[in-house]
Formats: C-alpha cells, structure tokens, sequence
C-alpha cells in the first residue's frame, strides 16, 4: 500500500497544466458506443477512472488503445456490442452507469450492475429510470442490476427533472439521439461537461438545441458517425489548484483552464484576499496574507460545485475567522471533517451545515482519504501543517487528479509517495 507523505510548510510557486475534466472523459468514453467504428479523445486526464472506464468498454465488445502520456484514448465500437456491465468494474466507480442510455440505444437492451464510487451519500438513479421509460423503456431492478430493454426503437418524450441531475441528463440525453421523434428535458443540467458531451453529439451528428441552458430539446437521428473530440478542461482541478495557491500563499499560474467555468469559486478565493488574473489560456492566483474565511453554499452549476467543497473547508480551517459551509448535494461529504480534525482543525457539523472556525496553525498526523475530493482537502491542508502530514488511501486520489505529487513537487511543494511499510523501518 502506498501512501502520500507531505512536509508542510512550503509556498507553492509557478505554472501548472490542467488536463481534459474526469468528470467529462467518462462519460464521452460511454457516448462513443453510439457510432460504429473509432472515436478518439484527446486531452483525456492519466487516471484510474480512465483505466476502468477503458476496460468496461473492452468487455463490451470494443477495442480501446489508452495513451496515458499523450493523454489520448481511441475507441473502436463493432457493429454488434456485448450489453451487460459487470459488478466487479461498475462498483469501483459510479460514472459506470453512463454505459446504460448508449448501451440501450444501440443494443435495444442493458444490463448494469447498480454502481459503486465514492462513498459521498446517497445517489439514487430513480430519474435516470423515470426518463428511460418515458422513451418507452422496459427497466427493472434484479438481483444488483438495472435491466433495460426495449422492443422497438426508443421514442421521444418530454421528461422533466426533479433536480437538475448530471447523471440523469447525461444518461436520458444518450438514449434519446437516436430515438424517434423529439425528446425536451426539462431541468437539464447545466455543467460545461454537459456541454462539452451535448458538442461530441453534435460532432457526431445528433440534433441537440440549448446545451447549456436548462431545457435541452433532441431530435432523434437515424445514426450517429464516430469523431475525434478534445475533452473540455477540468475545472474542479483547476480550482483545486488556485486554493492551494490561496492556502499556500502562493503565486500559481494554472493553463488550459476556462475561468468562466468556475467564476462562484474564485469569487470567493477573491473574498478570501487573492488576487486572481486572467492570462492567455488560464488564470493565476496570488496570495501574499493568511487567507480570510468565507461562506460556502454548494449548487448545481453555475452554483458552487460540491466537488471544491472539502478543499474549501481545509481553506477554511487555516483561514482568519470563521464560516458556515452548507452542503445541499451529497449529505455524507462532511466525513472527511474528522480526518481534518486529526490535523488539528476546528470544524462542527450539523445536518448539512458544517462550522469551521480558522486557526493559525494545523499539525502534521496521519490520515486517511475517504473519497477524491476529501483526498485533495487533506492534501493541501497537509501542504501548509507544521510537521509531516501521512495520507492514506491514495487510490482515490488516482481516480481524479492526474500526475499530481509530480505537479506539486514542481511547484516547491515536499511530497512523495512511498510504500507504507518504510513508514516503520
């Protein structure tokens, strides 16, 4: 088992590259087995998901060549796919599920074991469902699978959405390109990694109106042709990135990231005392002061991402005064709260609220990462605690952050990874 153990106390200084959005590349992986023949992504990030993601399809019948370092996948889909995603994938990560609205709509039938991923609370696929069978989708819960099936061709509905769901637009969303007739989603979601799969669509051939907006109107089209597609940038590295700049009191140049999608995040790193600029390609990040503390209100985009919610807490914890942080997207986010408190940091929770009161100064200890983005909290929180900071449980921090110890160690943070059994030697 390998572990990260970071000596804090360092100023993060100089530039770093973001690569295309995890929470994109999945899902666009998923959107490539609605065209026979071989799509390819560029920009796509070096990460576990990937890997897995690449195997489910490979399972599916496709061919899939993944070149980490040249952050490139191809996907050749054969005519005739293999319709069933197995447990033993599909619970190492929940973005498995995007497989079902594609999978359906070329094979006329499913089989998806209910998924798995970060342990962040409850993720009901109940909307995902409810749109399947407004397309006229038999779908059934059994023995651990979702199994959808239809005996013609899907037909085009008018779904509306409980909550602005990014799984259940993106899996309603698949299904429907190639349905019959006209398909309006109602309280779409409205993340710039729904656009960039509403783009690879169209480059495709699908007729799809108002990505990026709340209602998305689909006309279905007979079929859709393979493409080659740039993966959009990732945004919630990106602005995991400026809040260790913040933390750091830094000065960090991050590329290849769009600031427009994530302006509620950095008006807050503004709010907290940073100086933010736009440059070509990106932005950068100075902070000369302990950080100042700030409200948090997780939202669907263009609220405040959820995905930023921890590393803002860790914020919080070293920052000038105290803040109320509400979390209204996934109940169990505040667990990693106690690993943070083994660092010395003062956070109460209550329900969906969590008050964190700053102190001057955190204590290096061990701790375990629980999911991704608590991963990414504890590290940059470790990054400015006196002492050496030991975080377990890696693997999650591979699912989402590509090449991150080199990236960090390149900004003049002391980090590296080790096997955990020199910890006692």
């Amino acid at each position: 088992m390998e572990v990260l153990s970071i000596t804090g106390g360092q100023h993060l200084f100089g530039t770093v590259r973001v690569t295309g959005a995890k929470n994109s590349v999945l899902k666009l992986m998923a959107a490539a087995l609605l065209a026979q023949g071989t799509t390819t992504l560029t920009e796509v990030p070096d990460i576990l998901d990937v890997e897995i993601m690449a195997e489910l399809l490979r399972r599916l019948g496709c061919e899939v060549d993944h070149d980490g370092p040249a952050r490139r996948v191809s996907i050749t889909v054969p005519e005739i796919l293999a319709h069933r995603a197995d447990y033993d994938l599909v619970r190492r990560m929940r973005a498995s599920i995007c497989v079902l609205g594609p999978l359906l709509a070329r094979c006329g039938a499913a089989d998806v074991a209910l998924p798995g991923g970060d342990n962040i609370g409850s993720r009901g696929l109940d909307m995902h469902i409810a749109g399947l069978r407004k397309l006229g989708a038999e779908v059934t819960n059994e023995h651990g699978y979702l199994i959808a099936s239809t005996q013609q061709r899907l037909t085009g509905g008018s779904i509306w959405l409980d909550f602005p769901s990014v799984g259940a637009t993106e899996t309603i969303l698949m299904a429907a390109v190639t349905a019959n007739g006209v398909t309006v989603i109602e309280n779409a979601a409205r993340e710039p990694e729904i656009v960039d799969i509403c783009q690879m669509l169209i480059n495709m051939g699908a007729s799809i109106d108002g990505a990026g907006t709340s209602t998305l109107t689909i006309e279905g089209v007979e079929q859709l042709e393979p493409v080659a597609h740039c993966t959009v940038s990732d945004r919630i590295v990106a602005g995991t990135w400026a809040v260790a700049a913040t933390m750091t009191q830094g000065d960090v140049t991050v590329l290849n990231a769009n600031p427009a999608h994530l302006e509620s995040a950095l008006d807050k790193l503004v709010s907290a005392g940073a100086q933010l600029s736009r440059v070509d390609g990106g932005f950068r990040v100075v902070m000369d002061n302990r950080p100042l503390a700030v409200d948090v209100v997780t939202l669907p985009y263009p609220g405040f991402p959820t995905d930023l919610q921890p590393q803002f807490i860790a914020l919080n914890a070293i920052a000038s005064g105290a803040a109320l942080v509400t979390e209204n997207l996934f109940e169990a986010r505040f667990r990693f709260v106690q690993e943070l408190a083994r660092l010395g940091a003062d956070v109460r929770t209550d329900g969906h609220h969590a008050l964190v009161r700053g102190r001057a100064h955190l204590s290096g200890a061990p701790v375990e990462a629980t999911d991704i983005r608590a991963g990414a909290g504890l590290v940059l929180a470790g990054l400015v605690a006196d002492g050496t900071t030991t975080i377990y449980g890696v693997s999650h921090l591979d699912r989402g952050y590509a090449d991150f110890v080199p990236a960090l160690n390149g900004l003049g943070a002391r980090i590296e990874r080790i096997e955990a059994e020199s910890l006692f030697t």
